[in-house]
């Protein structure tokens, strides 16, 4: 049983959940406390019986069911829940528990850090994505129309359990979609790691890898908690991506965060190019290998001007400055780099128009 400790309080241990700690975490901490056990529809499907059969302390539990996908994670599923809770009489000694992919995590941590000024919450991802990324960080979000994660809190669960057994549950889109933020963690930080994530087959130990990428998103955290400075750089790739993802949010072409993020990484390296930081065959490198691993998306010429319009709403601007992650080696990245409107049209045209 592995474990990461953020901070002085957030604990992330990695192993099977019914050998680790969460029993008597809820022993120690919420025996008299009600809970609560946030779900989509999937993993109400595949993942809340293993839960409440191994922990007869969940087994009253109340249940709250969200509709899937990215394009429910707003106020008005946020309002439904803070509703039924208030109709469950929970109170701010109480806990609630989130199980699911990125969305449920992101969402169910907002909606408890809201809830009466702030209940504790413990996170149980069960996607790829929610593993090495969204369950960790204690940041919390909802989207606001096109933009994502505008509302939204830092807040951190009280625990991260991850336990690879719920990957068993997954479709190979949803280990694509974890497979980018992976990448992304390499790219930024740490080129051996890159190599190991080149050389996966069928029997790669996962969990291995997913507490690479939890060391490295940890340590990044560790010293930069808000998002002041150093932390910027686990937005590589999100700039263009979260614009992409935005823009096609709610369409017949919607694409899944990992894909945007994938999209966004090959955008960021050229970006990176363009600005002479690494030359062209280090940004070939890099665009082949996403290329092998992901389908590309097309966009218009004609939706490039939407596309930045909401890259210049991004929460990370300053200045009225669109500010990105770009890359001067693998494995070494600089944030808070400004990029002209000249610079992403260029990007763009080169992305998705000649390359």
């Amino acid at each position: 049983m592995s474990k990461i400790t953020l901070g002085q309080d957030l604990k992330i241990e990695f192993g099977s959940l019914i050998e680790g700690s969460l029993q008597n975490l809820i022993a120690d901490n919420y025996s008299n406390s009600r809970k609560v056990i946030i779900v989509d529809e999937n993993t109400h499907d595949f993942c809340l019986d293993y839960v409440i059969t191994n922990f007869a302390e969940l087994s009253d539990a109340e249940i709250i069911l969200l509709p899937c996908g990215e394009e429910n994670k707003v106020m008005s599923v946020c309002f439904q829940v803070w509703e039924a809770l208030s109709e469950y009489r929970i109170s701010r000694n109480d806990l609630i528990i989130n199980l699911g992919g990125g969305v449920v995590t992101d969402m169910g941590g907002f909606i408890a850090s809201i809830y009466k000024r702030g209940v504790d919450f413990i996170n149980i991802p069960t996607s790829l994505l929610a593993m090495v990324d969204a369950s960790i960080g204690g940041k919390t979000g909802i989207d606001l129309g096109s933009f994502k994660n505008q509302l939204g809190t830092f807040t951190n669960p009280k625990a991260v359990f991850i336990d690879q057994t719920f990957l068993i549950t997954l479709p190979q889109a949803e280990f694509n979609n974890g497979f980018a933020e992976m990448l992304k963690h390499a790219l930024i930080e740490d080129e051996k790691y890159l190599n190991q994530l080149l050389k996966m087959n069928s029997e790669t130990d996962y969990l291995e890898l997913i507490l690479k990428s939890v060391e490295i998103k940890s340590g990044i955290i560790s010293q930069d908690p808000l998002e002041k400075n150093v932390r910027k750089k686990l937005n590589f790739g999100h700039t263009f991506g979260h614009a992409i993802e935005g823009f096609l949010l709610g369409t017949e072409h919607q694409i899944a965060h990992g894909q945007a993020v994938a999209q966004g990484i090959i955008c960021e390296s050229y970006a990176s190019f363009v600005k002479g930081l690494i030359d062209f065959k280090t940004f070939e490198t890099i665009s082949n290998f996403v290329k092998n691993h992901f389908s590309m998306i097309s966009i218009d010429e004609d939706d490039f001007t939407s596309i930045m319009q909401l890259m210049k709403n991004d929460k990370k601007n300053k200045n009225s400055k669109i500010l990105c992650v770009l890359l001067t080696a693998i494995g070494v990245s600089e944030f808070d780099q400004e990029l002209s409107e000249k610079e992403i049209y260029d990007v763009f045209n080169y992305v998705f128009v000649a390359g």
